[in-house]
């Protein structure tokens, strides 16, 4: 399936139902339809077609889930970036992507202004509520895009065309944009929701980055249950975020370790404060044990997910909550539809208990780096099958007796 039509099957069946709750609006699911067609049709009006790439270079806002979902309903391939993004950054993604537009907001018009004079690479830009003296030649408002009378685009585009550009640093060097098609993205979000056990009851809130992909998955898996996403920018003020979760419902929490600390440093937090929780997940980092079993005394009866992954997969592994007690240091086992093996520098399965580089199979994994042949082939290997390559995590793990992680 291509992500799009997450939205458009939703909008469809439950157009009445809230999509995306921010500081500033709330969005039903035809709603947010409406206006991704809208903008859609302008990207197409300033030349933007099918396989073409364009970055969204927003914070946290409704106006960044609108401008993913036009890129993708006209045909484009989305590049999510930090807000944080410095000129020189920009300006090397826009020339390595060839990107034909970027989408911004008014605040981040400098920045882009700044880019656009360090490439050669001519560009449209449609930012949020532009300031005239902010607007280079040629840029359009957002406002002004999303009056366009929408009209249906049929790029003929398949799941196995380019959805996502999302660049990573890594450690070292320069940005790689991991390819990840639209097949790719399903099967993850397919694969993640299954264990999380997500409806489209749940109401998620997601105070990270969309430009960081656990964050920008949020967004896409409860676009694709027909769940609700509360979207906000971060989680400077705490309290502010749980009197959110309290008012909205909140039924899923998703948090990095560095939240979870923040967490357990603040006083004067019952056990149960936050009683609409079903579910808290963790990635980016392990948390340690001790963490582990101070937040489950503050969210009693709360499904507590530990998670591994990585960007070039979204996902490699997940620990069942009710294994915590046994094996508090895991981080589990494959997600589904993934196998997740151990293996020797000639890439031979180790046995139990020995420590070898953690290789992935399944639907979820990268094409590739944007045009990075080098660095793809030491990330994509052949493996036993003729007919694939695993990908090599390049961090190392074992397994216990009963193959968790």
């Amino acid at each position: 399936m291509r992500v799009e039509q997450f939205l458009i099957t939703n909008a469809a069946a439950h157009g009445a139902k809230t999509a995306l709750v921010t500081d500033r609006e709330r969005l039903r699911y035809d709603e947010l339809d409406d206006l991704s067609n809208r903008l859609a049709t302008a990207l197409a009006e300033n030349g933007v077609q099918r396989g073409d790439r364009v970055l969204v270079f927003m914070d946290n806002c409704w106006e960044a889930a609108v401008s993913i979902f036009a890129v993708l309903k006209a045909g484009a391939t989305f590049s999510p970036i930090n807000a944080s993004t410095k000129a020189d950054k920009l300006a090397y993604v826009i020339d390595d992507c060839e990107a034909a537009a970027i989408l911004t907001q008014a605040k981040l018009m400098p920045v882009v202004i700044q880019a656009r004079a360090l490439s050669d690479r001519p560009f449209f830009v449609a930012s949020t509520q532009a300031p005239s003296s902010h607007t280079p030649d040629g840029a359009a408002s957002f406002e002004d895009c999303l009056k366009v009378a929408p009209v249906p685009i049929r790029h003929g585009g398949i799941d196995i065309d380019l959805a996502m550009l999302i660049y990573t640093s890594g450690s070292t060097g320069r940005p790689k944009g991991v390819m990840m098609t639209h097949r790719n993205i399903d099967a993850a979000a397919e694969s993640i929701t299954t264990y999380l056990r997500n409806t489209r009851d749940d109401i998620i809130i997601n105070v990270l980055p969309l430009a960081f992909d656990y964050g920008l998955y949020q967004l896409l898996m409860a676009t694709k249950l027909g769940a609700t996403l509360v979207l906000e920018k971060s989680f400077a003020f705490p309290q502010a975020i749980f009197e959110r979760i309290r008012a909205e419902k909140v039924t899923g929490f998703p948090l990095v370790p560095t939240m979870a600390a923040l967490i357990l440093q603040m006083r004067d937090l019952a056990p149960g404060f936050l009683p609409s929780l079903r579910y808290i997940s963790n990635t980016a980092a392990a948390l340690p044990p001790v963490r582990i079993a101070r937040l489950r005394e503050l969210f009693p009866g709360v499904r507590l997910f530990s998670m591994y992954g990585l960007t070039e997969c979204k996902r490699c592994t997940y620990l069942p909550p009710e294994e915590l007690d046994r094996r508090p240091g895991s981080v589990g086992i494959a997600i589904p539809n993934t196998e997740a093996i151990v293996v020797d520098d000639e890439g031979n399965r180790v046995p139990p208990g020995v420590a070898g580089e953690l290789v992935i199979r399944g639907p979820h994994v990268m094409q590739g780096y944007w045009r990075n042949d080098v660095a793809t082939e030491q990330m994509l290997r052949p493996g036993p099958h003729p007919w694939e390559k695993r990908l090599h995590t390049g961090d190392l793990f074992r397994t216990d007796e009963d193959g968790f992680l």
